[in-house]
This record gives C-alpha cells, sequence and structure tokens, in this order.
C-alpha cells in the first residue's frame, strides 16, 4: 500500500503546524520546510481546513495553525479524509469494468486490509509524532523555527 503524495503533504503540513503552535504560520512556510509548491500546499491548506483541522485566516494576521489539540488529531481521520482507497478497480465505484467483480472474492480481503491499515493510524494522533519536548524541538532545529 502506498499512500499519495498529497496525503503525505498534508501530514507534513500538520507536523509543521503542530511545532509551531505559538504562531501562525504562512502556507509559503510550509512550502519553503519541506521544498513543496505553494500551490499544492494552499490546496492541502483548503482541504485541512474544510475537514476541521486547521483553522485559516486571511490578511496581515492571517495564517494558519492547528484547530485542535494534536492529540485529538487522528492519522487514521487524515488518512480517510485524504485517500482514496481505490487499490484495484473494483474498489473504484462507477469506473469499475472488471467482469468477475459480482463474485470476486478478493474485495472483501482487500477491504479488509485497508481497513486494518486504517485501524493502527486510528490508535496514533498527531501528538504521538511530535510529542516530547526533545522531539519538538529537534523538529524545530530541522524548520529552523525560534
Amino acid at each position: 500500500m502506498r499512500l499519495t503524495t498529497f496525503t503525505d503533504y498534508a501530514l507534513r503540513a500538520l507536523v509543521y503546524l503542530a511545532t509551531n503552535d505559538k504562531r501562525r504560520v504562512t502556507k509559503q512556510d510550509i512550502a519553503d520546510a519541506y521544498g513543496i509548491s505553494l500551490h499544492h500546499v494552499a490546496k492541502i491548506a483548503q482541504r485541512l481546513a474544510q475537514n476541521g483541522y486547521v483553522e485559516a485566516r486571511r490578511g496581515r494576521e492571517g495564517g494558519l495553525r492547528l484547530a485542535m489539540d494534536p492529540s485529538e488529531i487522528s492519522l487514521g481521520c487524515v488518512v480517510r479524509d485524504f485517500e482514496e482507497f481505490g487499490l484495484v478497480e473494483c474498489f473504484r465505484g462507477e469506473e469499475n469494468q472488471c467482469p468477475i467483480a459480482p463474485t470476486c472474492g478478493l474485495i472483501p480481503i482487500l477491504g479488509e486490509a485497508v481497513e486494518a491499515f486504517c485501524s493502527v493510524l486510528d490508535r496514533k494522533t498527531l501528538a504521538d509524532i511530535v510529542s516530547g519536548p526533545r522531539k519538538a524541538a529537534e523538529y524545530r532545529r530541522h524548520f529552523l523555527v525560534e
């Protein structure tokens, strides 16, 4: 299984926001920190805000910040909100042209595998990634944030 780049960048953006919780950050800050295009970060920030993970404010005092504590942000929820788990054709709804889909035994097995993957992520939060003074300090040093 492989997460899309979009989901990867969303998780990275959340990590950046969690390690910069004392200030609002700009989309450009996140783009610069990871070497990601500003356009991608803008789309990610919009989706994060729509799903309630991020508070976005425009204007001179604007920027992004987490809308909730990192311990309340389930990695499983984030991944489900950003991923389309179309592992094989039969998972893709109306696009499915597979002639054996109605009787295929692979569909429930792969569905169970995806659910197991997400189940592990459901037990982890953003805080698990960034918590602890040492981890936070290491992230800040990496991002050159004071």
